[in-house]
């Protein structure tokens, strides 16, 4: 097109000074052979001219065409270009030289868009075929120009853009009154894959302060990815029947339609599917009225305009489900939607019951009204994630949504309930209020995780989570990653379309998540409560960074006189790597008693290798108590801002402790003098309950992870769990168990395992007897929402821990419970302990027992007794069925595609699949890959699978030999 373009101006040119020369002469009468001669000579002069200025032209035109040729297929080849500063806005940094003039005629190059126009409404139209998995658009983009260019540049990714256009708007977004209706003339467009862009290239500029529409047409297939726009299918009665859906977050948006998929572009969308009539149609906001049946027999629906969002918020679905619906007292319609069996079955109500209270919380917590008339929330077959919080139309996997109360665990139903109550947070923090950039994606999913657990507490205030599973599910389990030589900051930069995927970790999240709550501990919830609203009120419908949070927690703080600059100390904890060890010692004087103590920080790491030349500080909230055998002392607030710092405290003596970080609020670890760690073992020994229990859970899991570390003698830790016989917790054992699950892996295929194994039991037997094993109660009083959920959850613990390092006794129990289950063909095992039981039966029993349960397997209906079931069959102990339940997987439909990652990851957790699942990935990583794409390493689930139990020389090669699989 670029040619058919250019070449005519070359030519009407020539022809101009062609005409104007002819124009000039005139008929005269006949001269001598002199003036003949002169007169062919200036004939042929000016011919040589018009020819040479023709060629000139043409070759100018030819070199240029091809510098644009070579640079878009240098630029398919996988060329990045320069990089950007990854700031917001679209800034591309400071460029001198050669690298900046190409960029300033080239801007697509650079791996963020230019920021010259941003999009103010889209207005969307698809049809959607589902017969042969296709769809095609229209989009007309409002665009408002910042600044003059010749050149839109917009994301597009496998989309087939067949016709653009361009046109001037006028006043109220009308067309300019100016001869051709406002049309700007297009010089060219084409895509540039290196960057998913999509480029128009204009012969004028476009003029800044001026509005623009740019309309293209386009054509796409529903993909099977689980990216984009894709597909999905289920069966009903037999019937195989599909649904396709959206999934857009991070960047993939313009997978479905061209568009500015970058978050700080947000503009307003109105969305018009049309589809086949057997289907219905879901998007962000409700079906507006004037949405008709077309003359073919096709549904056209018309959604209401939506807030100003970022792309990848949009959303909209295309199937066949049934719904349920309740109301708020606000009047927000509230829809679950999924699979008619599943609907008519009530799998939906519990979601939808804690959905229309949580709406009501988030609204007193944060002082905000949720800002849409309505919320779906639609349960899929298959997805990337857990959840997707779309604006109005949050969208899950059916196991985290869908609850069987029958047969469905505490465990299911408290897992359930916090993935429900995360995206609903989403609402406010991520949709209402969207992180400028991707550097900074904790900022919503820091305080989403963080909520789960301060949300689930406003719905089952007995479940304590905020206070206690926070520590070992949130806390522990983050700083065992953070405190890694391979970890990294919380805020990380971002250049590359390519790098935004990997910002979407535990650190992101479970670290965001523990920040967050030690912030809210300094401040008060208060003035916490009162920093948030202050910070969504005045970003709502925009963009926020971490200084914009910092700043009206700030404010927050000095409207009570309290002078803490919050930027100044978030910085260290969210710009550095890692986090401190804190040490405690009392000052070693002659006199006695002491009222001093020294506080040192150093930056914890695993091996002292890595320990060398770092030198990096923090601001530390630290609180200290000091007890004895009989009492503790009111807590002290000390600010730790040295290296090394000498503090005045209560009056100390020789039997006297100190405890550091209560109730664990703080992220870092708390190391103390060793006289200081028998003391504190002694009162766990005698009089456990003087100390705390979240303090409890957190001197088991800061003691074995200072001995790995090296901080502590390895005899420290082991000591101090000695204790646990008398512990009637849930939380300290939860602490040990994952502590002695991480020395079970690195110890299950040495010769002193069986040391190891006996003492574990030996710390067990007599609680886990204690305890016993729960009465049947499915369907009654075996549901989480009853008083004793801490009991359950102990009780569960000791079992598991019991059968899993071979109490014999628990495993008589177990097969007990199979054995009756297959005579009777009545399932009596209590829900809490099912999969417990399901997967000591399989370890323990023969073939037949496997087959029964692959049986039962695929006759459920029920999600959670689906994915526990699944589970039991990787517990196997013959090789035979674990490849053949591998193979099964990835060769037919009797695995589910969605669970096929699972099936893989839990093998290789079983000490006898090991070898096989890891194998098994490295040969089959090609289907893998092709099947599931770029989806695959989005949460890197499978990798940290197959790899979590691999501790020797030869697997750490054949890891690193894998790491980039062809």
């Amino acid at each position: 097109m670029g040619l058919n373009d250019s070449s005519p101006g070359a030519m009407r040119n020539g022809r101009g000074l062609s005409d104007q020369w002819a124009d000039s002469v005139v008929v005269r009468p006949r001269t001598t052979e002199r003036h003949i001669t002169v007169h062919k000579r200036l004939v042929l002069g000016f011919a040589l001219s018009i020819v040479t200025l023709i060629i000139v032209t043409a070759v100018a035109v030819v070199l240029s065409i091809r510098f644009e040729d070579c640079g878009e297929r240098r630029g398919a080849a996988g060329e990045a270009g320069p990089r950007g500063s990854g700031r917001s806005n679209g800034s591309r940094g400071d460029r001198t030289g050669e690298r900046g003039d190409e960029e300033a005629v080239q801007p697509w190059r650079n791996s963020r868009l230019p920021g010259s126009v941003r999009p103010r409404h889209y207005d969307l139209r698809i049809s959607v075929y589902m017969d042969n998995f296709t769809f095609s658009g229209e989009v007309s983009v409002e665009l408002e120009c910042l600044n003059a260019t010749r050149f839109i540049v917009l994301h597009a990714d496998r989309l087939e853009v067949d016709r653009v256009s361009v046109t001037a708007e006028g006043a109220g977004g009308r067309p300019a009154n100016r001869p051709g209706g406002g049309v700007m003339r297009i010089h060219r467009h084409f895509p540039f894959p290196a960057n998913q862009m999509y480029v128009v290239a204009l012969h004028r500029e476009l003029k800044p302060m001026r509005v623009y529409r740019l309309n293209m047409s386009f054509d796409a297939a529903i993909e099977d990815e689980l990216l984009g726009f894709f597909r999905s299918a289920y069966s009903l009665q037999r019937e195989r029947r599909f649904l396709a859906v959206t999934q857009f977050s991070p960047i993939h948006a313009r997978k479905a339609f061209p568009c500015f998929d970058e978050p700080v572009y947000k503009a307003t969308f109105s969305l018009t599917l049309r589809h086949d009539p057997q289907y219905l149609s879901l998007s962000n906001m409700p079906v507006d009225a004037s949405s008709l049946s077309d003359e073919d027999g096709w549904v056209t629906n018309r959604f209401a305009r939506t807030p100003r969002m970022s792309t990848y918020y949009l959303a909209w679905a295309v199937c066949n489900f049934t719904y349920r619906e309740t109301q708020t007292d606000g009047g927000v319609t509230i829809r679950l939607y999924a699979r008619p069996d599943a609907i008519s079955s009530g799998a939906g109500d519990y979601a939808l019951h804690i959905t229309k209270r949580l709406l009501g919380f988030y609204e007193d917590y944060f002082k905000v009204q949720y800002s849409l008339p309505k919320l779906d929330l639609l349960a899929v077959p298959k997805h990337p994630y857990a959840a997707m919080e779309n604006w109005g139309l949050s969208v899950f996997v059916e196991q985290k949504i869908l609850l069987d109360a029958e047969v469905s665990s505490s465990s299911y139903q408290m897992e359930l309930t916090m993935v429900v109550v995360h995206e609903i947070c989403h609402q406010w923090f991520g949709d209402l209020v969207t992180p400028v950039w991707w550097e900074d994606v904790w900022l919503k999913e820091g305080f989403a995780h963080f909520f789960e657990y301060v949300g689930t507490d406003f719905l089952f205030p007995k479940w304590n989570m905020e206070k206690q599973r926070f520590l070992t599910d949130v806390l522990h389990e983050v700083m065992l990653l953070d405190g890694l030589s391979s970890s990294h900051p919380i805020s990380q930069e971002v250049e590359q379309a390519t790098d935004i995927d990997r910002v979407f970790d535990w650190i992101a999240y479970k670290k965001g998540a523990a920040l967050i709550r030690m912030l809210a501990n300094v401040m008060g919830q208060p003035l916490f409560q009162k920093g948030l609203n202050d910070y969504l009120l005045s970003h709502m419908y925009g963009n926020a960074a971490r200084d914009d949070l910092w700043s009206k927690l700030s404010q927050a703080m000095r409207s009570e006189g309290r002078d803490i600059n919050i930027g100044e100390m978030m910085d260290r904890w969210t710009l550095q790597m890692g986090y401190p060890v804190v040490t405690i010692s009392k000052n070693q004087s002659e006199q006695r008693p002491t009222h001093y103590i020294t506080i040192t920080q150093k930056h914890f790491l695993y091996g002292e290798e890595a320990r060398k030349n770092l030198s990096l500080q923090w601001q530390i909230p630290l609180t200290v108590a000091v007890g004895n055998e009989s009492s503790v002392c009111v807590e002290h607030l000390i600010w730790i801002n040295n290296r090394t710092e000498t503090h005045r405290i209560g009056q100390m003596d020789d039997n006297t402790w100190l405890l550091g970080n209560i109730n664990q609020t703080g992220y870092f670890r708390v190391n103390y003098d060793l006289q200081n760690w028998k003391l504190l073992i002694q009162q766990l020994h005698s009089s456990p309950q003087i100390i705390s229990v979240g303090n409890r859970a957190g001197l088991i899991d800061d003691s074995f992870n200072l001995a790995r570390a090296g901080y502590l003698p390895q005899g420290v830790p082991l000591q101090l769990i000695g204790y646990l016989p008398e512990e009637t917790s849930f939380l300290p054992w939860h602490a040990a168990s994952r502590a002695l699950y991480q020395l079970d892996k690195l110890l299950d295929r040495t010769d002193e395992y069986r040391l190891f194994s006996d003492y574990v039991l030996k710390q067990v037997a007599s609680r886990y007897h204690q305890m016993g094993w729960p009465s049947n109660s499915a369907g009654t009083e075996g549901s989480v929402l009853q008083a004793s959920y801490q009991t359950e959850e102990l009780q569960r613990e000791l079992i598991m821990l019991a059968c899993s390092f071979g109490n014999k006794q628990c495993h008589r129990q177990a097969v007990a419970y199979i054995s009756d289950w297959i005579s009777s063909n009545k399932n009596r095992i209590p829900p809490n302990i099912r999969d417990i039981v399901y997967c000591t039966g399989v370890s323990l029993m023969d073939e037949d027992v496997w087959e029964f349960i692959w049986m039962k397997f695929h006759s459920t209906n029920a999600v959670s007794e689906k994915k526990i079931l699944l589970e039991a069959l990787t517990c196997s102990d013959n090789t035979f069925l674990l490849n053949r339940l591998l193979n099964l997987s990835l060769s037919s439909d009797l695995v589910p595609e969605q669970d096929v990652i699972d099936v893989i990851i839990h093998v290789g957790r079983n000490p006898q699949g090991r070898n096989l699942a890891w194998k098994y990935f490295r040969e089959k990583w090609d289907i893998l890959n092709a099947r599931y794409g770029e989806a695959l390493f989005m949460n890197s689930k499978l990798i940290g699978g197959v790899t979590e139990f691999l501790n020797t020389e030869k697997e750490l090669y054949e890891s690193r030999s894998a790491s980039s699989p062809t």
